[in-house]
């Protein structure tokens, strides 16, 4: 089968490869090595792939990767800055609000672009910003509960982001990696 090129923006650096038609983006972007969006469903349900494409979360295991030419696309490992956590990463590993942390890099990144788009979510816009991520732990109505508290905390404003590291230097780097 033939192959189009394709450009596009991933985490901050411009990227340019050549795909075929029906390479899926969760194939493609863990293809270049990041492996935080992971397959579980397989039909746009449970959120372990979500991805942000300009900004808005899309399920990568059905989003061909030709719809990503010339658009920008934000993953999990995208979100940390080096070796520093992105808030909601933080929050994450402070919080416990994971357990196995399968789901977890989607439930992040959706929560990032909920927490872009509305800074100060109620109960209810959060509950249905995070619908299309499941979580099979015990603790995940605790994941869900913690975006909303994210919320009040300085360390939700990206101006005021002065919050100290806490936790070990592998936890830092696994919550990175949506490990």
């Amino acid at each position: 089968m033939p192959k189009r090129p394709i450009s596009f923006r991933i985490n901050g650096r411009d990227h340019t490869t050549e795909i075929e038609d029906q390479v899926l983006l969760l194939d493609l972007v863990r293809d270049i090595g990041l492996v935080g969006a992971k397959l579980s469903c397989d039909m746009q349900v449970c959120g372990a792939c979500t991805v942000l494409l300009d900004g808005r979360p899309v399920s990568a295991c059905t989003t061909l990767a030709l719809e990503a030419d010339r658009r920008t696309v934000e993953t999990i490992e995208g979100l940390a800055d080096g070796s520093t956590l992105h808030p909601l990463q933080q929050a994450f590993v402070d919080n416990f609000a994971f357990q196995c942390g399968y789901c977890t890099p989607g439930m992040i990144v959706a929560a990032k672009a909920l927490l872009d788009e509305r800074p100060r979510p109620d109960a209810a816009q959060v509950r249905h910003w995070m619908e299309g991520n499941i979580c099979r732990s015990p603790r995940a109505s605790r994941s869900t509960s913690r975006c909303r508290g994210w919320r009040t905390r300085s360390w939700c404003d990206p101006r005021t982001r002065t919050h100290a590291s806490s936790g070990s230097s592998a936890t830092r780097q696994n919550a990175a990696r949506g490990c």
